[in-house]
């Protein structure tokens, strides 16, 4: 993969309300690179939020969406999607306190 820093590896966090209830078990969800593996993905988390020590790291990627308008058919963006489960013990992620 070409030159990927843990700073472009997530892109934004994933505000639905499945998202906010997981946040109960130290579970965030958030979209990442294409290109990310799951030891990346875990690298940036840590280096990005001081004090995090993440456990486990599901990834899943999202086909995107049918769209027409008039005549024209066309895709929305396909997308990755890595949740993130934060050990026991670790500090929460300060982005979403407050949500």
């Amino acid at each position: 993969m070409a030159n990927v820093q843990y700073y472009d590896v997530i892109i934004e966090p994933v505000i639905t309300e499945k998202s906010m209830d997981e946040m109960n078990e130290n579970k965030y969800t958030f979209f990442v690179h294409p290109q990310a593996n799951k030891t990346m993905i875990k690298e940036a988390v840590e280096k990005m939020f001081d004090g995090t020590k993440v456990a486990r790291v599901n990834t899943l990627n999202v086909k995107g969406k049918s769209r027409r308008r008039g005549r024209v058919e066309g895709r929305t963006a396909d997308r990755k999607k890595a949740i993130v489960q934060l050990a026991e013990g670790s500090k929460e992620i300060e982005i979403f306190q407050g949500l």
